[in-house]
């Protein structure tokens, strides 16, 4: 079967697509959300878990995953998919996040980044030969080249270089890439200089690659600086080709950006915030630790036919995070990766129908939806 994108229909009312991406492993809709399995895994849950709250592809860490367990035991033991129990298609990031965040242990160079492990201090060099043989080891069904994320805020003439290098290891990446490898992307940088980003996304587009990722985003500017980045670099990119916003974000993120023409997304947010408590419902986001939830028998979200929501009261849940138990973390995670997928599931019926503009005025209009603390104002229904 191979790589393959088809878009099914475009929305009247802004650059919103409904699409369908094929690979080995499998098919799956667009616009997208990837969970994060950094190491193989969506912490807490089993593959069965997350296909039965919908999830139809997942990200791993091509970094974390060459420090620990190492690539080439995974391919020994059959690839990715095999070693983790997931028959359905994954898409490996290069790892050039993750050396961003190692500012301190990092050097970066034309051959590549050398870096510090953060597991045993050991010293380490990825170049995008590297990264390419990584992934294609790995087996996953998208790659990633190696690119340099840069910080917010960053000096103009420091991100004009670093575009520079990222735009030759790209280069090196393509150059590598083998018939049967993973389906390539290459990821446009350019910080906030909006000439820089488009430099960025024409010299990459020029090589014609499999897709087209916005990174170098959710580093700490404001929303808004943010959104106006998308809105630069999209019409540079192809229109035939997935785009993927890299590490976004909030469920108002992700609408914004399908209105903008953005097809994936991947962030930690629904996983990292379920261990920390903090679940997701129609009318807003709740802290399951506060003390008004101490007798609540009510499900999370009342309208939710989550597993999470059919069995379990807000009383319980505060009791299992409160006393620090494992299935806190699996029973929260459950309920907000449900809430995520059918937010999901809602663009693309909005789409599919033609309510798009219906559906982000609605949600708009409550302020930051899922994003603020909850009220009484129903938004998207979780289940």
């Amino acid at each position: 079967m191979g790589f393959r994108f088809d878009i099914l229909k475009k929305d009247s009312s802004s650059d919103a697509r409904l699409g369908r991406i094929e690979t080995d492993h499998g098919s799956f809709s667009t616009p997208a959300f990837l969970p994060v399995g950094t190491l193989g895994t969506i912490k807490s849950l089993t593959p069965e878990e997350l296909v039965e709250v919908g999830v139809e592809a997942i990200l791993a860490n091509t970094y974390h995953l060459y420090l620990k367990p190492g690539h080439e035991i995974i391919g020994r033991l059959g690839g990715l998919h095999t070693f983790i129990h997931w028959d359905r298609p994954v898409l490996t990031d290069s790892g050039g996040y993750q050396i961003f965040s190692l500012a301190k242990l990092r050097k970066i160079s034309e051959e590549g980044a050398t870096f510090q492990s953060h597991i045993d201090g050991s010293l380490h060099l990825l170049t995008p030969e590297r990264v390419m043989e990584i992934q294609r080891i790995l087996g996953s069904d998208i790659a990633m080249v190696l690119d340099e994320c840069v910080p917010y805020p960053s000096p103009y003439d420091y991100v004009k270089t670093s575009v520079s290098l990222t735009t030759r290891w790209a280069k090196r990446s393509l150059a590598q890439r083998r018939e049967n490898d993973p389906a390539l992307f290459a990821i446009v940088q350019g910080g906030m200089y909006r000439d820089l980003r488009e430099q960025s996304a024409k010299a990459l587009v020029e090589m014609d690659f499999q897709g087209y990722a916005i990174g170098g985003l959710s580093v700490g500017e404001p929303k808004s600086l943010m959104r106006e980045v998308i809105g630069w670099t999209i019409p540079f990119l192809p229109e035939n080709v997935p785009r993927y916003l890299m590490g976004v974000g909030t469920p108002l993120d992700i609408l914004e950006a399908v209105r903008l023409g953005i097809d994936l997304f991947d962030c930690v947010l629904p996983t990292r915030n379920a261990r920390n408590g903090m679940l997701f419902t129609a009318t807003g986001r709740i802290s399951i630790k506060q003390a008004q939830y101490a007798e609540d028998g009510r499900p999370i979200d009342e309208g939710c036919t989550c597993y999470t929501c059919r069995h379990y009261s807000r009383a319980y849940l505060r009791h299992l995070y409160l006393s620090g138990e494992i299935l806190s973390s699996r029973l929260n995670t459950i309920h907000n990766l449900s809430c995520y997928m059918n937010l999901l599931k809602t663009i693309r019926e909005a789409i599919r129908g033609g309510r798009l503009l219906d559906l982000y005025q609605t949600y708009s209009s409550q302020s930051d939806g899922w994003e603020r603390e909850s009220s009484n104002h129903s938004l998207v229904a979780c289940g």
